[in-house]
């Protein structure tokens, strides 16, 4: 039975696009029909095909940007210069328009509405997708769980989910970090996540929070440092992480 739940994991399927949203000048999310997908949870992530007329296929992988809603998948879309995927998914990708999607992708980096640990979310650029997951999933499970989520992106106008986040949430905290160019009328100059960020904004490490850190590689890596420096738990410190190493 276990084999037999995987293998379908890993089957590809035929979803088609049944609506989209801009986020950004160059983010969308894609609302896709996907027959027999069998649910996932928030914080995973799923394999994307396109294949072009001459046979050549290329293949990214995506974080799932909502919970399961029976055979709707959601995800939010970064276009990058020259990507073979997101340059077609952001750009003349239409409604009905095909393509193949395999998963649901990953076990770890999840976050379930039974676990009563308080939640911490750290998201840099992009990293906010599967983060936004597990906020959307808080509010279908109907749970009061407080969460936290400190995000932090270059400006303004690169926000994922502006006027989601805007809206205020019982239980939910938001703070903002600007590393280049702040909103206008807000004090202070742009900066980067650091220990003092860390520690007014997030959970004191004897909350035991669960903790959970998505972006580029070397913003990952300095998040989780600061938060182990905190005293967090390193067990229930999560990442995820995209682009190379800073080593």
């Amino acid at each position: 039975m276990a084999r037999t739940a995987v293998s379908g994991r890993l089957a590809w399927r035929v979803a088609r696009l049944a609506g989209f949203r801009d986020e950004t000048p160059t983010a969308r999310t894609l609302v896709f029909d996907l027959p027999g997908w069998p649910g996932h949870l928030a914080g995973q992530h799923v394999d994307v095909r396109l294949t072009a007329a001459d046979g050549y296929r290329a293949q990214r992988s995506y974080s799932l940007a909502a919970p399961a809603d029976g055979d709707r998948v959601e995800l939010t879309v970064q276009r990058v210069a020259d990507g073979e995927v997101s340059e077609h998914l952001t750009g003349p990708y239409a409604i009905g328009d095909p393509v193949e999607v395999r998963g649901p992708v990953g076990g770890w980096f999840v976050w379930r509405p039974t676990d009563p640990a308080p939640v911490l979310l750290i998201a840099g650029g992009s990293g906010i997708v599967p983060l936004m997951a597990m906020i959307r999933a808080r509010r279908a499970a109907g749970v009061r769980t407080p969460f936290k989520l400190i995000y932090s992106l270059r400006t303004p106008a690169e926000q994922y989910y502006a006027d989601e986040l805007r809206k205020p949430v019982a239980g939910l905290d938001v703070t903002y970090v600007y590393t280049r160019e702040l909103p206008e009328g807000r004090p202070g100059i742009p900066r980067r996540i650091d220990v003092a960020t860390l520690n007014t904004a997030g959970w004191p490490a004897e909350f035991g929070a669960s903790c959970f850190v998505c972006g580029p590689t070397g913003f990952v890596e300095t998040a989780a440092d600061i938060l182990l420096a905190l005293g967090h738990d390193p067990h229930r410190i999560r990442t995820e992480r995209f682009g190379p190493s800073r080593d």
